[in-house]
């Protein structure tokens, strides 16, 4: 069996100098353009020539596209082109065409964000409802949540944990840029105070009571 090509093994310099970082800008350029998902410098350097440079091909891209109508954002670990966010306005077509999540599936995703990682039961601890599995589901399947890991407890009741696909869609590079309550209250998007059980028809009652249904409002 023949073994790996030249310059694969590990501490050997590849048989071939790396490209000019020129040539390793368009690289990296053309795949975010190409990618539908924002991309880490690691998935980056895995297609690019043995010896490329990504992160510096990032930082150049980065310094070139500042101030344009798009640029370069982070996102999490990983990249993505996105439009310049002082022309937001000019998205306002696509933003109210984009159906709002219910107040109930918004307060089940800013407690998961804000406390995270959080089991369910400590979710319907903070809500005072129970959390209907429907919302869980349907915020799993828009990839704004996942599954994190089993907390140490009678149960291991698993935990949830927002995605890089929710700060990619909110426009937030960590966690860490989460907006403060109070800006959320201010927003609208949260209330002064957190719902009693059964207070409108937004929030479950009981699990399994509303179905996935309840998640967007009509």
């Amino acid at each position: 069996m023949s073994g790996p090509p030249p310059g694969d093994e590990a501490g050997t310099p590849p048989l071939f100098p790396p490209p000019p970082i020129e040539a390793q800008e368009r690289m990296v350029e053309a795949m975010l353009f190409a990618s539908a998902d924002p991309l880490t410098a690691a998935e980056l350097a895995r297609r690019m020539p043995q010896g490329a440079d990504p992160a510096e091909a990032l930082a150049r891209l980065g310094r070139r596209y500042a101030g344009r109508g798009v640029e370069l954002a982070r996102v999490g670990e990983a990249w993505a082109f996105r439009t310049a966010a002082d022309l937001g306005h000019l998205m306002s077509r696509e933003v109210t065409e984009t159906r709002r999540l219910s107040r109930a599936a918004t307060e089940t995703l800013a407690i998961i964000a804000y406390h995270q990682p959080v089991t369910r039961a400590e979710i319907e601890e903070i809500r005072g409802v129970a959390v209907s599995r429907g919302t869980i589901d349907q915020l799993l399947e828009l990839g704004w949540i996942a599954f994190g890991r089993r907390r140490n407890a009678p149960g291991r009741p698993v935990t949830y944990l927002v995605t890089q696909a929710f700060l990619d869609h909110f426009g937030l590079e960590s966690v860490r840029d989460l907006p403060g309550l109070k800006e959320l209250r201010a927003a609208g998007l949260l209330d002064s105070r957190l719902p009693a059980v059964g207070e409108d028809g937004d929030d479950e009652v009981d699990a399994g009571a509303t179905g996935q249904g309840a998640l967007f409002d009509e």
